[in-house]
């Protein structure tokens, strides 16, 4: 009742394609629900501009208008959400695909084919003039296409279907904009820019590394995901980082954890401030081995002459001398080993991803069971594969709850009638299927080759479960193009269906 909302949005769509099934041109209308005030500092045109900018996803297209209005109401305010107006527009976009793919009587597998943009493609400039920089749509997609069965459903489903079930089967292609830099953060006419981030990297006399990062977790790991970047850079143990996060007593400046932002940006800041960290921990083991800089590596806590066995000086030997033995550094080189970076990666990246379903839809009930789940992403470089799966499946997770049951319903008066979970229905261990889940790592061009991975995983449930209730219905001539896919909605829509023979 007192936090923002979000997603409350409706579009009109006119779509043209060639008898090949590629989208040549799409008119579009959105109005979406600011609420009654205006949520700072995002305004409230956040989400109808997303929805215009980013509605065309990770799909090719040529001519493209689209007008958005943000509609003033009175409800609680619309704010960012998860994956800010992507769900939605993913819906729109995939719900285009397989309503084209059945006008033209095309495969919804090869429709998304030719209309996907591929490595051949780049660097793309969508209508919206973002540049797409990742080749991974197409793999993605057939990646999930091989995982959710595609060869063989077809078949199945017909089998089915002579018994007397409703099985059908939908997908999603998804990109999701992430680490935003300065040219790229939301709100550029904000008086202020989300582009960058500052980390301290501070080893003490005992060897133990303290990071102080301005970026904060929402309970991602980000604490985990900076120690294993500053461990990395350091060739120290884990257990040696420890991360203070957000103390603004004590961390540089932050600025928050919003727009899958941490790892790429905040992780980028982490690298800067451990490599410089590392530099002079190398200068001054050179001093003391009578080597070059270059010479060096460093590994499991000490500092070696590459290629030459017993030169080499302990970690714990160079810290002594940085704090304790000043007199040995060498020259021009100022006691203590700590170093405060910032990191703006000026634009941001495209992360990649695919989902498919398999679902079953009772008529009589209007209920819909999952049968199967899959989802590929591309994520860039992967810190801590845990961390990205547990990120991804819980954002598959929230994006079913959206598809399939949670909705802020309001009377007449602008009274909340969903005002407690007794009534707003949010998912459950229950109702979530097993997924079968798979990454590929395509380095991003930014500092730790890393795509944002936050939210990635809501932009497909809601056009995957809507595709294949429309793909299991379409006997019965139901399109599902409202959200969510309650049990009444649908039970309503199958007992409206006309009888076979006057379709």
């Amino acid at each position: 009742m007192a936090s923002a909302h979000a997603r409350d949005h409706r579009y009109a769509v006119r779509a043209g394609f060639d008898a090949a099934g590629r989208l040549t041109a799409m008119d579009v209308r959105a109005d979406c629900n600011a609420g009654a005030y205006s949520v700072y500092p995002w305004t409230a045109g956040i989400e109808a501009l997303m929805a215009g900018g980013l509605l065309t996803g990770p799909y090719k297209l040529a001519h493209y208008r689209c007008e958005v209005a943000a509609l003033a109401t009175n409800t609680t305010p619309a704010g960012p959400y998860r994956g800010v107006a992507r769900p939605a527009t993913t819906f729109v976009m995939e719900r285009v695909l397989d309503l084209g793919a059945r006008e033209l009587g095309l495969d919804p597998v090869e429709i998304r084919r030719v209309n996907l943009v591929g490595p051949g493609d780049l660097p793309y400039t969508s209508p919206t003039r973002l540049v797409h920089d990742s080749p991974s749509y197409p793999v993605c997609f057939e990646k999930v296409v091989e995982a959710i069965g595609y060869g063989a459903f077809r078949a199945e489903q017909a089998r089915l279907r002579a018994e007397g079930r409703y099985v059908g089967i939908g997908f999603a292609s998804y990109n999701e904009l992430t680490g935003l830099g300065q040219a790229a953060s939301a709100g550029p006419r904000m008086p202020f820019r989300t582009g960058h981030e500052g980390a301290t990297v501070r080893m003490d006399p005992s060897g133990a590394v303290t990071v102080l990062a301005g970026v904060t977790s929402q309970g991602q790991g980000t604490e985990t995901t900076v120690a294993q970047i500053v461990a990395s850079e350091l060739g120290l143990a884990l257990e040696a980082v420890t991360v203070v996060l957000g103390d603004t007593d004590a961390t540089p400046f932050g600025l928050g954890a919003f727009a899958s932002r941490q790892a790429v940006i905040g992780g980028g800041a982490a690298m800067r401030a451990a490599r410089a960290v590392r530099d002079k921990i190398v200068r001054i083991a050179a001093h003391l081995l009578e080597a070059a800089p270059d010479d060096l590596e460093l590994a499991d806590g000490f500092i070696a002459v590459k290629g030459a066995p017993g030169r080499a000086v302990s970690m714990l030997a160079v810290t002594r001398v940085a704090h304790l033995e000043t007199n040995r550094l060498p020259a021009d080189t100022e006691p203590g080993l700590e170093a405060t970076r910032f990191y703006d990666p000026i634009r941001g990246t495209f992360a990649a991803g695919a989902q498919a379903a398999v679902v079953e839809v009772d008529p009589v009930t209007g209920t819909i069971e999952i049968l199967r789940y899959a989802c590929v992403e591309d994520t860039g470089r992967i810190i801590n594969p845990l961390i990205v799966e547990g990120q991804v499946l819980g954002a598959i997770a929230q994006g079913i709850g959206g598809a399939l049951s949670e909705h802020l319903v309001y009377d007449a008066a602008g009274q909340l009638l969903t005002g407690t979970f007794m009534e707003y229905a949010l998912p459950t261990a229950a109702s979530m299927p097993a997924v079968d889940l798979d990454h590929i790592e395509v380095p991003a061009d930014n500092l730790a080759g890393v795509r944002g991975v936050g939210e990635g995983g809501t932009l497909g449930p809601a056009a995957v479960l809507a595709n294949a209730v429309a793909d299991a219905l379409s006997a019965l001539g139901v399109e599902v193009n409202e959200l969510p896919l309650t049990p009444a909605r649908l039970w309503t829509a199958c007992a409206a269906a006309p009888p076979p023979g006057r379709r």
